[in-house]
C-alpha cells in the first residue's frame, strides 16, 4: 500500500516537474506562423548550455529573465560592466555581441577588432551555470549547518529529527562505505574533500532535474565543472601520495627489460596518473548531460508530432508523457549513482596512491 501510495505521488511530482519543459517548448511552437518550424536544437541547447542570462518563463510573448552582469576587457585593455539584457536579443553594445549560431565562439560575447574581425574578450561574467553553483553552494552550506547546529545545541543521546537523521545516514554512509573502506585506516585525512564532493555532485545533479528557477542549470553536464572536480581529485591523488606510490609509477615491479632502456611501462603508469581523473571527469559530463538531452527530446515529442493529426498527436502525447516521466524518476537516481561513483572511484584512486604492501613486507 506504502508503495503504491509513494510511486503515484511521485509520478504526480515528476509531471508537474515535465510541465514547465512542456510551456517552454510550447513557447516556441504557437499558431501565429504554422510555416515556422520548431527549433528543436535550440530548445535543447537553451536548456543545456550555459548562457548569459537566465530564462524563466515567456508570458504574452514578454519573456521573464534574470539578466546577469557581464564583466569584460576589451583589446585597447578597458573593462566594460553591464546587463546581459543589452546583448539579449541579438543586439550590440559597446561594441559587444552574443556570437550567433555558426559562428566562431557560439553563445559567447564577442566584439569587433580594428582590423574589423570577431574576438573574443577577457570574459569573467557571471553565467547561468556560475549563478546556480552559487545557490547550490549555499544550499549545501545551508543543509549542513543546521544539522551542525542541531548538533551543538543538543546532549549526545538525544534522538535527531528526521532531516538531520537523513543528513546523518549519507554521511556515515559514505565516511563508513566509500572512504573508509576504499582509504583505508588514515582515511579521515580525505573525507572533508570526498564528503564535500559527494554533497556537491549530487545537490548540482538534483537542482539540474528541476526544470524552474533555481533548478534547471546544467551544471555537472559543464565540462569546466566536471573539469575541476576531476583535478581535485588528481591533486589529492598525486600531492598525497606515498612513496611507494611514485616508486610503482617510474620503477614498477617488472622485468628490467620493461623499464630500461626504453621505460614502456613507466610511462604507461605515467599515462594512467592523468586518464584516470580524465576518466571521472568525462563519466560525470556524459551521464549528466546525455540525461538532460534525453528527457528534453522525449518532451518534445509532442510538438515535432503536433502536425501529424489527431489521432497520431494523442497517441504521442501519451508516449512523450509517460517517457518523459519514467526518464526523469531515473534521472534522480542517476543524480544519486553518479554523485556516489565519482566519489566511490576518487576514494579509491587515494586509497591506491597509499599502498603500504612494499614496507609491510620489508618488516616480515
Amino acid at each position: 500500500m506504502n508503495i503504491g501510495k509513494y510511486t503515484t505521488w511521485l509520478c504526480i511530482a515528476a509531471a508537474a516537474l515535465l510541465m514547465p519543459l512542456c510551456a517552454s517548448a510550447a513557447e516556441n511552437h504557437d499558431g501565429k506562423s504554422e510555416e515556422k518550424e520548431l527549433a528543436i536544437d535550440d530548445i535543447i541547447t537553451e536548456h543545456v548550455f550555459d548562457s548569459y542570462w537566465w530564462h524563466i518563463t515567456t508570458y504574452k510573448e514578454h519573456h521573464i529573465s534574470i539578466y546577469l552582469p557581464i564583466i569584460v576587457r576589451s583589446e585597447s585593455g578597458s573593462w566594460h560592466v553591464f546587463s546581459s539584457k543589452h546583448l539579449a536579443h541579438g543586439e550590440t553594445y559597446r561594441g559587444f555581441r552574443i556570437a550567433e549560431k555558426g559562428e566562431d565562439h557560439e553563445g559567447k560575447v564577442v566584439a569587433t577588432g580594428e582590423s574589423g574581425e570577431a574576438y573574443r574578450p577577457w570574459d569573467i561574467s557571471l553565467t547561468k551555470n556560475a549563478l546556480a553553483l552559487t545557490i547550490n553552494s549555499v544550499i549545501m552550506l545551508t543543509i549542513f549547518l543546521i544539522a551542525a547546529r542541531w548538533y551543538r545545541r543538543r546532549p549526545k543521546n538525544s534522538t535527531p529529527n528526521k532531516f538531520v537523521c537523513a543528513i546523518e545516514m549519507l554521511v556515515m554512509d559514505v565516511e563508513e562505505e566509500i572512504v573508509h573502506a576504499s582509504i583505508g585506516k588514515d582515511y579521515k585525512r580525505y573525507s572533508p574533500y570526498l564528503l564535500t564532493a559527494f554533497f556537491f555532485i549530487l545537490i548540482n545533479n538534483v537542482m539540474g532535474i528541476i526544470p524552474f528557477f533555481p533548478g534547471g542549470a546544467n551544471t555537472t553536464g559543464n565540462i569546466a565543472v566536471t573539469f575541476v572536480l576531476a583535478a581535485c581529485t588528481l591533486i589529492a591523488v598525486n600531492v598525497f601520495g606515498n612513496r611507494e606510490y611514485w616508486r610503482e609509477v617510474f620503477w614498477p615491479d617488472v622485468p628490467v627489460w620493461l623499464k630500461v632502456p626504453i621505460p614502456i611501462i613507466p610511462l604507461i603508469e605515467l599515462f594512467g596518473v592523468i586518464s584516470k581523473p580524465f576518466a571521472l571527469m568525462i563519466r560525470l559530463l556524459a551521464n549528466i548531460f546525455a540525461g538532460h538531452t534525453v528527457i528534453l527530446a522525449f518532451t518534445l515529442l509532442v510538438f515535432i508530432t503536433a502536425k501529424m493529426g489527431a489521432g497520431i498527436t494523442a497517441g504521442m502525447t501519451v508516449f512523450s508523457v509517460v517517457l518523459s516521466i519514467v526518464m526523469l524518476c531515473l534521472e534522480f537516481l542517476v543524480a544519486y549513482i553518479q554523485a556516489y561513483v565519482f566519489t566511490l572511484l576518487s576514494a579509491v584512486f587515494i586509497g591506491l596512491s597509499r599502498p603500504e604492501h612494499h614496507a609491510a613486507h620489508k618488516k616480515q
